[in-house]
């Protein structure tokens, strides 16, 4: 199956088109590398054997979207990630997040629309629960004015994506609603790759113990949770590829025209900020020295999953654990990220 992945040297992105050249999938990228490095396609090289199609540039842009399905006309899959995701700049800088994160799913969807693309996977965020009123979250939860624009784009998209179905468009999609991805490859290869300081936990927690970062701080002690630090559902990043693979083969399989579905993609376990420091701290022999700094504007207590509906539908299940998932993050950052 010819599969396009925007954003596809991205975190995420590149670990799933790993994944679906040794499923014996053809992938092809489009980014335009804003947050990424072109290094990262001789890395996926090196682990699949398998240099993919890569094509630069923003999916933003008509022109070059047109182009590219001209020149890959027998594309039968979308799985789109392009997109911005810090939630701590969102708030920062709301209209960049709207016009990049909008105006690319538009575009993307008008474009593979005319070329007859039917089948469409989302990365969207548990973020659309906004602050939500129990733990764990099934999909029935409501989606609520989220808390920061960064989750607000992704419930945008995702009525965009319903509204489609309903207008009888020929579109089979999915939002998958992740919750917090972490780790790397186990080859070390490739990881995350913050661009600046990172936004996301885990990176801030390598960095600090390889010496780029002198202190990390935790943003609030006063919630209610098991140590007043906030919990979140992480999830390994290969755990997560895998269930974008399952999705595509799930859509092949319906047999509908159209259908619009969203499924959790998490571990249905919480963990505190501070259980994942002192877990790193363990599986790596390092002391992360760490200040107690106030809340982020944004940020909620607890978020994690309800995943029974994706292991009963597609039978995925995450199987990595968090010990797993921070012992590749730290052989990635000491490997590449010095």
């Amino acid at each position: 199956m010819k599969v396009l992945v925007t954003g596809g040297t991205g975190y995420i992105g590149s670990h799933v088109v790993v994944k679906l050249l040794l499923a014996g999938h053809e992938p092809i990228i489009i980014d335009n590398l804003s947050n990424s490095e072109k290094t990262v396609l001789d890395r996926i090289f090196e682990i699949s054997g398998t240099r993919p199609i890569f094509y630069e540039g923003d999916v933003r842009d008509v022109d070059f979207l047109e182009d590219v399905f001209e020149q890959e006309p027998d594309i039968v899959g979308i799985i789109h990630f392009a997109a911005f995701k810090a939630v701590g700049e969102s708030v920062k800088e709301p209209l960049k997040y709207y016009d990049n994160n909008i105006d690319g799913i538009l575009t993307v969807l008008e474009v593979s629309q005319r070329h007859n693309v039917e089948n469409f996977v989302f990365s969207s965020s548990a973020t659309v629960y906004g602050n939500p009123d129990k733990n764990p979250i099934p999909e029935t939860a409501l989606v609520k004015s989220s808390t920061n624009p960064y989750g607000e784009t992704k419930a945008i998209a995702e009525k965009i994506l319903k509204a489609l179905v309903v207008s009888g468009a020929n579109i089979k999609t999915i939002a998958l609603r992740y919750f917090n991805p972490i780790g790397a490859h186990p080859s070390g290869l490739i990881g995350e790759l913050p661009k600046g300081a990172p936004e996301n936990l885990v990176p801030y927690i390598t960095q600090t113990a390889i010496g780029i970062r002198d202190m990390l701080f935790v943003f609030g002690d006063d919630y209610n949770t098991i140590d007043g630090t906030g919990v979140r559902d992480y999830i390994h990043v290969e755990d997560l590829a895998d269930a974008h693979i399952k999705t595509l083969d799930f859509l092949q399989k319906n047999k509908n025209k159209s259908f619009y579905d969203v499924y959790n993609v998490g571990t249905g376990n919480g963990t505190s900020v501070m259980e994942l420091i002192k877990t790193f701290e363990k599986i790596s022999g390092v002391t992360i020295p760490f200040e107690i700094a106030k809340r982020r504007s944004g940020d909620i207590a607890s978020c994690y999953a309800d995943a029974t509906k994706i292991k009963r539908d597609m039978n995925w299940e995450s199987k990595k654990t968090i010990e797993e998932a921070l012992e590749d993050s730290w052989r990635w950052q000491q490997n590449y990220l010095k």
